[in-house]
């Protein structure tokens, strides 16, 4: 574990660098260096900063939590009931593809312009991802696997439980880690509209404002959460899914 928070500072001072050759090459304004966008960040942290970072993190949180407990049962079950699977297929391949960040504007008119509108943009958007990830992972378990499990007298039930859900468990764990960098970028996207909060405001106010040192703090945090939640999700899986770093 020491070993990879070591390599994770290196990259990240490595990107660090990268930013400051860049902002020294431009003597731009609106790219300020990185010095100037992390005092603006710690200047800012105790403040609103700091209270819009707790919100976000809440919002997309709660989002993936919701999207989790909806997604991962309806996968397993479609992916091993082929009858189900035939009449629901057709509506998940129909509605999949749909960009659910254009529902937006129908997602706040129906249901405001508070928390339940954003976190439900976002939990609908990576609910279809871990949804086919799980149900594809379930489909592919091959039945002499099952059947072995079976023929000692276990119900369905204990085949869901010591079968199929330690099998998919690693791929769900997946999906979650890449569904958290959309989660990122729908959060965003749901904070600029009639928002008065959260890190997509602060970052849209500052750009109003051509603060450009407090909208790369607002980068910052916004790259920290992200950080934070793809981090948390690998730790889980390191834990639960042990022998696959055996």
């Amino acid at each position: 574990m020491g070993r990879r928070i070591i390599v994770y500072l290196i990259a990240i001072a490595a990107l660090i660098g990268l930013w400051e050759v860049a902002a020294v090459s431009l003597q731009m304004a609106a790219f300020p260096t990185p010095v100037i966008a992390f005092a603006a960040f710690l200047q800012d942290l105790p403040h609103g900063l700091g209270r819009d970072l707790a919100i976000s993190a809440w919002r997309v949180s709660i989002s993936i939590v919701i999207s989790l407990v909806l997604a991962v049962p309806l996968g397993l079950y479609l992916g091993r009931e082929e009858a189900l699977d035939r009449f629901f297929a057709p509506l998940i391949y129909v509605t999949y593809p749909i960009p659910k960040i254009v529902l937006l504007p129908v997602i706040m008119a129906m249901c405001g312009l508070g928390n339940f509108s954003k976190i439900f943009l976002i939990a609908l958007t990576i609910f279809f991802q871990i949804l086919v990830t799980t149900r594809d992972a379930a489909r592919q378990l091959e039945r002499p696997l099952i059947d072995s499990v079976t023929s000692l007298g276990a119900n369905k039930w204990q085949v869901y439980r010591h079968v199929i859900w330690p099998a998919v468990l690693p791929e769900i764990l997946t999906a979650l880690r890449i569904a958290s960098g959309t989660a990122i970028a729908v959060l965003f996207f749901a904070e600029t509209i009639a928002s008065e909060d959260g890190l997509g405001y602060y970052l849209m106010d500052a750009w109003t404002r051509c603060d450009w040192a407090d909208l790369f703090a607002g980068v910052i945090a916004m790259s920290i959460l992200g950080l934070a939640i793809y981090m948390t999700l690998e730790l889980i899986e390191r834990r639960v899914c042990t022998w696959k770093y055996l």
